[in-house]
């Protein structure tokens, strides 16, 4: 449901390049899309259903979380500080088996949207099982979703037979496509230690045939290579690559233990990447090579993965721990500056997620996925280089958030969903957790 919003008085950060944003200036939306933007004194007469005035705050682009298992939020606490295979195979792949279920999907990501929305995220890639459900609860909240079944080579939530599970990806996927305008589907593969070669090769055989994103966890462990099943290469990404898997609609998450071969074959097939550093850190994984990454062209986005693993949804958290880590990891103060991990947070994560034909920032034509942030707090003074924006803030400056052209979060209150409901219907789940 698209409004007809107008904000005034508003700082506007038109892209993460800008380094003037527009100190007092209008924001026109109508019919989902950004229709005029520029400074205050050039404003005419506008109606709108909704005027907010934007006084002390600044508008940029909305957060694209590239990564993320929104249902999780059940696990979130449930199996800390543990090594990964030890958290995957003895803590959480048990505890899914036995609780995760459509109900579960539904009111565990409910609880996930509203954590992003209210900090400042206003598109996600999310990854699980009863994705259905998945897409139902980001429809009702109004969160823009690209949102990709789950395949794996053993039973599964809501794919008992691991025969079928590439029948019940598809069987998703017809059902949402342009079902609506918010959820994009897409397929999944878990990894290349829980997928065969002959399911991966099938799961990118239907990506292709439906023209849809392929995404699947690589090379996050220094002894990933030795667990995969039936290796075709010595190394996740050249395993990927002997499958014929990688290309420019393959996201690789994760990608910390890449070699100099690795780096070049992503960066020869058009793959991209979906960076976890919270995630990585939490799980002793390691660091992607982000810089060099960067240097190769190879497409990036930065996610959060998943609650059960970071513990928080929390994008402006993250791009300030991607920023940091990485000086550390290249001793080198601006290997990975402030404007970049800010594209890579908003921009960037788009084109990885949407392609690069898609439309971002704050321009006329552009979808309306916008964000307020509050300029009052004393952590955000004085104000003088947008680069503050990857170091500073938490999620609690989002004092508004738009998508599509709808007010979906206003004066911290969420406008699309009853909270307290969700989060006693989360904390009911919890208490059954087996």
């Amino acid at each position: 449901m698209n409004q007809d919003i107008l904000i005034t008085n508003v700082v506007a950060l038109s892209s993460p390049d800008s380094n003037n944003p527009l100190p007092s200036a209008f924001i026109a939306i109508k019919d989902g899309l950004i229709s005029e933007i520029g400074p205050m004194d050039q404003l005419g007469e506008h109606k709108a259903s909704t005027i907010i005035n934007g006084e002390n705050q600044l508008a940029m682009p909305g957060l694209v979380n590239t990564h993320c298992h929104a249902p999780m939020t059940l696990f979130r606490g449930y199996a800390d500080d543990l090594q990964l295979m030890e958290w995957l195979n003895e803590n959480i792949f048990p505890a899914e088996a036995k609780n995760v279920n459509p109900d579960m999907v539904y009111w565990c990501t409910k609880l996930a949207a509203a954590e992003m929305i209210l900090s400042g995220t206003t598109m996600v890639a999310d990854a699980y099982f009863h994705e259905h459900d998945a897409a139902r609860a980001f429809c009702e909240i109004g969160l823009r979703a690209v949102v990709s079944h789950g395949v794996i080579d053993f039973p599964a939530p809501g794919v008992p037979d691991p025969s079928r599970n590439i029948e019940a990806v598809e069987t998703f996927i017809d059902y949402w496509t342009d079902r609506d305008p918010l959820i994009t589907p897409a397929v999944f593969a878990h990894s290349p230690y829980t997928c065969s070669p002959t399911t991966l090769q099938k799961a990118k055989e239907l990506s292709r045939a439906k023209g849809l994103k392929f995404f699947i966890h690589a090379a996050e462990t220094e002894h990933e290579a030795s667990i995969m099943i039936e290796p075709k290469g010595d190394s996740p990404i050249r395993h990927l690559a002997a499958l014929g898997i990688l290309d420019d609609d393959t996201v690789c998450i994760h990608c910390v233990w890449l070699d100099k071969e690795d780096l070049h074959i992503l960066a020869q097939s058009g793959a991209g990447v979906s960076t976890c550093p919270q995630s990585n850190l939490k799980l002793a994984s390691g660091m992607a090579p982000l810089a060099q990454m960067l240097s190769l062209g190879i497409p990036l986005g930065l996610g959060t993965d998943g609650p059960a693993s970071n513990n928080t949804l929390d994008m402006f958290r993250e791009m300030d721990i991607c920023a940091k880590i990485h000086k550390i990891r290249e001793k080198n103060p601006v290997a990975v500056p402030a404007k970049t991990i800010l594209k890579l947070a908003t921009t960037e994560g788009k084109k990885l997620l949407a392609g690069n034909n898609a439309i971002t920032g704050l321009k006329v034509g552009a979808p309306a996925d916008l964000i307020l942030i509050t300029l009052n707090s004393p952590h955000l003074q004085p104000f003088y280089h947008p680069d503050l924006l990857c170091y500073s803030p938490c999620g609690a400056e989002v004092n508004s958030s738009i998508i599509n052209g709808r007010l979906v979060m206003h004066q911290r209150k969420l406008l699309t969903i009853d909270l307290a409901e969700t989060t006693n219907r989360v904390r009911e789940l919890a208490t059954k957790l087996q």
